[in-house]
């Protein structure tokens, strides 16, 4: 455990990201997903109706900051894997897609829990509003250097 907590700053966030999303990726990679198309496979079961290919890119555009190749690349993917199907103008989970994302759920559940172990409440309730005003921040910037 850290005994001297570094300021809170893009690097100590970044690093805390990245380790996290080891942990995840690791357990997702025996599932036959990357972060990404997990991300994408997500977007796609959670959304309350059928969405257009463009529609679910945009969402996980929105959540990852990544650029379109990569979004499309991971639908693509899950569309050679089985797991999305094209339905007319929308793409949708197939029972396969959604049976993975409810496999990989127990596997990934208490590895999560064991990385946010031992961090009282008030602590995460502390971080929960920094990375909200980060994430606040760091979107506006986004959006300003894309004008």
């Amino acid at each position: 455990m850290t005994t001297t907590a570094p300021a809170a700053d893009s690097r100590t966030l970044g690093l805390a990201h990245y380790a996290a999303r080891g942990v995840l990726a690791h357990v997702l990679t025996r599932h036959g997903l990357t972060f990404t198309q997990q991300i994408a496979l997500r977007t796609a079961v959670t959304a309350d109706a059928p969405r257009t290919p463009d529609e679910l890119a945009a969402t996980v555009l929105t959540a990852l900051k990544t650029g379109p190749a990569e979004a499309r690349a991971a639908f693509d993917a899950l569309r050679d894997q089985g797991l999305l199907l094209a339905d007319g103008p929308h793409l949708v989970p197939t029972d396969a897609g959604r049976a993975l994302l409810a496999a990989a759920a127990p596997e990934i559940a208490p590895v999560t829990a064991r990385v946010w172990a031992g961090i009282a409440a008030e602590d995460l309730a502390a971080a929960g509003r920094l990375l909200a005003r980060v994430t606040e921040n760091a979107d506006r910037e986004l959006a300003a250097l894309k004008r």
